[in-house]
């Protein structure tokens, strides 16, 4: 890569965005202009090792050639029609996205809360028109220390007090159980439950892993209850975890999946709800859309993307690295690191309170050229893109050693 232009400094480009933009994030001082696979590049050319792939949004890394050529490919050809019209792009796009997941039918729409909260709406729609739910009774049981976006309705059932704290009044119809714990979960459900909403993974918590059995556990009770399993794979799916979902590590199959982040390529929004047809069916011209949802250009990034996972490459690539990424932070377990949880390329590391927070880590590992992101005080998260190499990896785990030290 080489480095662009400089018409301004990263200080002053920091300092221009304070009065103009809203202050909902704390990023790293660091301001990227070009990217590549792994690695990014400030506006001084100074080139940082990406461990966060946007939030898992980059799980291909940045600008796949694959990914980049069928987005240029498209961009002369449409770019929107609306869902007034068909478009050519998009039954390929749905029919490759259902056979990968092994379900029936797909809802595209743009982000990830637009799934969720897409999610939510088929649910109790289901819940009304199948299982005979009262109207305007069905509920959803969702896990504490969740994070499923930002919506009113989404933080509605966050126990975050900071996503909630000044948003209220807030959405009823939820109920929230401890996570990995199933008798907990189904003592909350009853006759009014429309699903049970989880990540197989708790990211934003800090990457927390559940018991193995426990999403079997959840699948059975949920069959056995008559109300819906609704997976959010938006950060744990398509191939961060070793295995296409996350949710294949028990064999289990959802009723409902939501997708989004790696599904745009870390080129544009593109997310999905995908279900049983029954589920799904219960929708009708008018109740639910999107206009940019199922756009071509999302659809030709999004069938890309899925021709990207269905070799298996980057599951197995994944599955591989993520033994080397266990080996390094075992290594540094009592070095600064109190404990960590990794499952594929994707971990969360607790690091010792007297070596600093998770930002000051952060911020040690920036001036190191290493990018990560902190959650919950004193924990980062790894998640590089899936095309890292063992070097790259190693190298990014010498970077960690050295500011813990």
């Amino acid at each position: 890569m080489t480095a662009p232009a400089q018409t301004r400094s990263s200080t002053d480009l920091i300092r221009a965005e304070e009065p103009v933009l809203a202050h909902n994030y704390h990023p790293l001082p660091v301001v990227v202009a070009r990217a590549e696979g792994t690695w990014v590049e400030d506006v001084e050319g100074r080139r940082y090792l990406d461990m966060l792939a946007g939030y898992s949004a980059l799980n291909f890394g940045h600008r796949h050639p694959a990914l980049t050529e069928a987005a240029h490919s498209q961009l002369d050809r449409l770019t929107l029609t609306s869902r007034a019209f068909h478009n050519d792009r998009l039954a390929e796009f749905a029919e490759r996205l259902a056979a990968l997941t092994g379900l029936d039918m797909v809802l595209p729409m743009n982000t990830g809360a637009e799934a969720v909260e897409s999610g939510i709406k088929v649910a109790r729609k289901w819940a009304y028109e199948v299982k005979g739910v009262p109207a305007d009774r069905a509920t959803i049981v969702v896990a504490a220390e969740n994070f499923h976006g930002r919506t009113t309705t989404i933080v509605s059932f966050s126990t975050d007090e900071t996503a909630r704290q000044g948003f209220g009044p807030f959405t009823p119809g939820f109920r929230i159980v401890p996570y990995n714990d199933l008798p907990a979960l189904e003592a909350a459900i009853d006759e009014t439950t429309a699903a049970v909403l989880l990540e197989p993974i708790q990211g934003e918590a800090g990457v927390l892993i559940p018991d193995h059995g426990y999403l079997a556990g959840v699948r059975e009770l949920t069959s056995r209850k008559g109300c819906l399993f609704m997976a959010d794979e938006i950060q744990s799916g398509l191939g961060r975890t070793g295995r296409t979902l996350a949710v294949e590590h028990e064999s289990v199959v959802p009723d409902v999946l939501l997708l989004g982040k790696a599904l745009g390529g870390g080129i544009v929004p593109v997310s999905a709800v995908v279900a049983r047809r029954e589920v799904l069916g219960v929708l009708r011209p008018g109740e639910h859309g999107s206009t940019f949802g199922g756009n071509p250009l999302a659809a030709a990034v999004g069938t890309a993307v899925v021709g990207l996972l269905e070799t298996g490459e980057f599951q197995r690539r994944a599955a591989e690295l993520g033994v080397v990424l266990r080996g390094g932070l075992s290594a540094l377990l009592g070095k600064g690191v109190v404990g960590f949880r990794a499952r594929g390329l994707w971990a969360g590391v607790d690091i010792d309170p007297e070596a600093g927070t998770g930002r000051e880590i952060g911020e040690r590992l920036l001036r190191e050229g290493v990018l990560v992101k902190d959650t919950h005080g004193s924990t980062i998260r790894l998640a590089p893109p899936l095309t890292i190499t063992a070097e790259e990896l190693t190298e990014a785990l010498g970077a960690l050693e050295k500011v813990l030290a």
